[in-house]
């Protein structure tokens, strides 16, 4: 089972169902009505942090997830779980000069793992206005994709390297190899 923890945002809805249409089993939670103890009765193979408003510091039980599971469940961070997972290892969230929001972009990355068999560079939706600070970014994640402006648009664990981060929105219907990403991040 894949649980999808929700930060209350419209997108987890897609998500969801990108998830089914890859034949796997998605149960929605929100990020202040479960606790860890649920997830571990819940037994999921995968989490997802989904997008949603506000900061990291204010996204409910998503930082205790990441730090709890991180060794443990493959987990992705998408826009605000993404920030979560530079947040919780001491990187600086910024705000944008101008917001993202609904905004297509093209993103480079490394061709590895959540971007194996991807275009390069891809066209992704962006729906933010924070983001992890690229002049601050903790030791222990490497970054995997990036806009032309050097803006980081994804992250992974480099030691638990199933804790993964992407800035963009994969669930998008602008994100043209959104599923794709979602599929390697379920079945790698």
């Amino acid at each position: 089972m894949i649980i999808i923890i929700d930060n209350y945002d419209s997108f987890t809805q897609n998500l969801a169902q990108q998830v089914g249409k890859l034949k796997f089993k998605a149960e929605i939670v929100r990020n202040n009505e479960i606790s860890l103890a649920k997830i571990n009765e819940l037994k999921p193979t995968h989490i997802i942090i989904s997008p949603g408003p506000g900061r990291p510091e204010n996204s409910g039980i998503c930082l205790d997830i990441i730090i709890h599971y991180a060794k443990i469940i493959p987990i992705l961070g998408i826009c605000l779980g993404h920030q979560s997972i530079g947040y919780i290892y001491g990187g600086k969230i910024r705000q944008l000069i101008k917001p993202m929001h609904g905004k297509i972009s093209s993103i480079v990355h490394n061709n590895e793992d959540l971007f194996y068999n991807i275009t390069n560079p891809l066209i992704a939706s962006r729906y933010h206005s924070l983001v992890i600070d690229e002049k601050n970014i903790p030791n222990e994640l490497e970054i995997t994709a990036w806009t032309k402006e050097g803006l980081i648009m994804g992250c992974r664990h480099k030691t638990y390297k199933k804790l993964r981060g992407v800035q963009f929105h994969p669930e998008s219907l602008w994100t043209i190899e959104g599923i794709n990403i979602i599929k390697n991040f379920l079945l790698n």
